[in-house]
């Protein structure tokens, strides 16, 4: 579990990436990756905080 919580975080850091470059160069479709990055750290955010207090 623990490697698909970063494998999950990584690629919505990637996504971030792509989204805020394509937004430098004017793509159209930038805000659509932004806000699935966001989307993705988010869910792996819950994940982490669902793991952590599952085991307390």
């Amino acid at each position: 579990m623990k490697n698909q919580l970063i494998s999950l975080f990584s690629f919505g850091l990637v996504l971030i990436l792509v989204g805020a470059v394509g937004s430098f160069f004017d793509w159209s479709q930038s805000m659509i990756f932004i806000g699935l990055g966001l989307t993705l750290e988010s869910l792996a955010l819950l994940i982490f905080a669902w793991n952590k207090l599952r085991k307390k």
